[in-house]
């Protein structure tokens, strides 16, 4: 049955419930579905079934029903509102609160769950459930009608539907400031990020005391890795109001953003000790006591937070993404009973997959752990936008644009300063060691993975980032060959500008951004003098350790073997364009070279940068700094061989990722395809 007679047939079911035709609604459905193979397609019609057979009072099959649906969709909010009204009228009360609660965690726009809810804690004396209760509904009752309906669209995942509503809303309403907000959230969510800051920057200018806009605000910016700007907005939000525990775990995800991890520390602490709860708190704890190398207290984190939550699948992934934590049998055996629950949300169950897929690979178990990497992946595949033929518009549109003559053309523009060194490349491939490398150099400051190139390129590319999807060609980087030559030299003063906060005092610092190797060109012509460092692995290793890797965010090409081989090809076909315009702009360091002859590795990268050679920079695992990626533990021990080869250990599942490398790579690394 196709989705549209479907929601023909949820809707005929609900205007026979409306005229109190419950039996012939039951009928309906039951008859619209027989026969099918149950999906997410039919998941209205399963909520009007449900409904249905509570209005006739046939409860159990009414929670039969629900259940089926949830089974499908574990985020169906107004199932599990529908779950709570059917217990609430069995006089279920515990299990009536647990279904409404469920059901206004998933979507807080769910007016009759609220409802539900406040009568609930009123009769039971729940004073802090109250007040979030009466906060919501009051929240709720003042919206109009239709920005209601957006906020829930959004929570169900309805993005396209919400933001035809809410732009329909705000052009009557051009100045409200939770349309704006409820925009800026969905544009947030389809990844326009600088139109979302744009938004909530407005709605904060019209009314500057709004604490959700600013709230949301501060959200936006840490996403955008702006995080000097998101601390000034949690710090105007905790000193507003500095008894909001949300908040101060908002303002100790940006202290610990700008490197102020001892603060976020305890200001975590400070939450922790005050409520119940927050896992996701401890888990955020954990990041900070491991970035400043406190490995155990990190290892106590995070089992505290899934002593908190047994299926939080996100403390089981930070454990292994130490890359160095080795779990217990009983904790395999957990994390294989969470991960098989129909409960448990998509999230955890993405989460729990990766870190079994590593779990298992420490026990020799490579088949097993292979099906649960590929889980994942497949899982996560599902959420994100990456699209192979958009990736390969980027790729040619910089080998057109970027060529000899463009930078014979603009020869002498851009920012003189020296003091960047640009570490880039695939994840996984050895960039955190480069980097622990070169900060241990008296002359050199470790910073992060910045985000100010790829930010101009965004603002470069300008609102026709949907050009790939129209078929036109790219604003950016052909807007490189208008510019007048002055913009380089700002454009070059302002990221030397911008990055100083993550700066100390050394006269060269280094952003580590991987996907900056797109932005190879733009570097050249607004920072001529800076270092470009291409952090090279043998492909089959390096695609395979991204393949097991769930991000935090961005990436998203690592989540398939047909994915990540194409990219890795699509990268290595960008950089010999590189080296062939830019002979010399680039020093590349094949990683199982470095480690072979470490030493000279180390010499020879040091000379690229106009360094002179400090014994500190060989015995990088001693120096003490944060470290905030996958790598941060490893590289505080001396370098070591076992991993070079670990992906031989998966060759039986590794066609697909040999032929998408294609043939040029493979005979370039010697590699034999299956």
């Amino acid at each position: 049955m196709e989705l549209v007679q479907e929601q023909d047939l949820a809707e005929i079911a609900r205007r026979q419930i409306e005229q109190g035709r419950f039996l012939e609604a039951e009928n309906t459905v039951r008859a619209g579905l027989t026969g099918l193979e149950l999906t997410s397609d039919h998941l209205d019609a399963l909520y009007t079934l449900a409904v249905s057979l509570r209005y006739q009072s046939k409860f159990s099959s009414a929670l039969e029903v629900l259940d089926q649906l949830l089974s499908i969709d574990p985020r169906f909010a107004r199932a599990y509102q529908e779950k709570g009204h059917t217990l609430l009228t069995m006089n279920e009360l515990s299990a009536s609160q647990e279904a409404f609660e469920k059901a206004a965690e998933l979507n807080p726009a769910l007016l009759a769950s609220w409802r539900a809810l406040l009568d609930r804690y009123d009769r039971t004396n729940n004073e802090v459930g109250l007040q979030v209760a009466r906060s919501q509904i009051r929240y709720l009752e003042s919206l109009p009608v239709e920005l209601r309906s957006v906020s829930s669209f959004i929570h169900e995942g309805k993005l396209y539907k919400a933001d035809r509503l809410c732009r329909h809303f705000m052009r009557d309403n051009k100045q409200h400031v939770e349309g704006m907000r409820l925009l800026a959230s969905i544009g947030e969510q389809l990844d326009v990020l600088a139109d979302a800051e744009f938004l909530l920057e407005t709605s904060l200018e019209l009314e500057p005391d709004y604490d959700r806009s600013r709230y949301d605000f501060a959200n936006l910016l840490l996403k955008m890795q702006k995080f000097e700007k998101a601390l000034v907005q949690t710090t105007l939000l905790v000193e507003k109001s500095p008894d909001n525990l949300a908040f101060q775990s908002l303002h100790a995800n940006a202290l610990s953003g700008v490197g102020r991890h001892e603060q976020a520390i305890d200001t975590c602490n400070h939450v922790i000790g005050l409520s119940d709860g927050q896992q996701s708190l401890h888990v955020m704890r954990g990041h900070a006591e491991k970035t400043i190398g406190r490995f155990d207290d990190a290892i106590q984190s995070y089992r505290a937070a899934y002593g908190i939550q047994g299926d939080y699948g996100d403390a089981f992934w930070s454990l292994a993404n130490t890359k160095t934590y080795t779990f217990t049998d009983e904790e395999i055996e957990h994390m294989k009973w969470a991960e098989s629950l129909a409960t448990i949300s998509r999230d955890d169950r993405i989460h729990m997959c990766f870190a079994l897929g590593k779990a298992l690979e420490d026990r020799g178990d490579f088949e097993q752990s292979f099906n649960f990497y590929e889980r994942g992946n497949e899982l996560k595949r599902e959420d994100v936008k990456h699209k192979p033929a958009h990736l390969n518009i980027r790729t040619q549109a910089q080998i057109d644009i970027c060529s000899r003559g463009l930078f014979e053309e603009r020869q002498g523009v851009g920012c003189d300063a020296p003091d960047p060194i640009f570490i880039l490349g695939l994840p996984r491939a050895g960039s955190t060691l480069l980097e622990q490398i070169l900060a241990s150099h008296s002359q050199v400051d470790g910073t992060m993975e910045l985000p100010n190139i790829i930010a101009l390129a965004q603002r470069l590319r300008g609102s026709a980032y949907l050009v790939e999807e129209q078929g036109d060609e790219p604003r950016y980087p052909k807007i490189l060959e208008e510019l007048e030559p002055a913009y380089f030299a700002r454009f070059g003063e302002q990221f030397i500008e911008q990055t100083r906060v993550y700066r100390q005092d050394a006269p060269f610092f280094i952003d580590k951004n991987p996907n900056n190797f797109f932005h190879i060109g733009l570097i050249r012509l607004i920072l001529p003098n800076a270092k470009v460092i291409d952090a090279r692995r043998h492909p089959m290793s390096c695609c395979f350790n991204g393949f097991k890797q769930l991000f935090g965010q961005g990436q998203e090409f690592s989540y398939g073997l047909r994915e990540i081989g194409n990219y890795y090809k699509e990268y290595v076909e960008l950089m010999d364009h590189w080296d062939q315009v830019l002979p010399g702009f680039v020093h590349r360091v094949q990683h199982e070279e470095l480690v072979d002859d470490l030493e000279g590795g180390v010499r020879r990268l040091l000379d690229f940068c106009g360094l002179p050679f400090e014994q500190a920079c060989i015995e990088y695992y001693k120096t003490e700094r944060s470290v905030r990626t996958p790598s941060s533990e490893q590289v505080r021990q001396p370098i070591f061989r076992s991993s070079l080869e670990a992906w031989r250990n998966y060759e039986p599942w590794l066609a697909p990722l040999k032929e998408a490398l294609g043939p040029d790579v493979r005979a370039r690394y010697e590699i034999d395809q299956m």
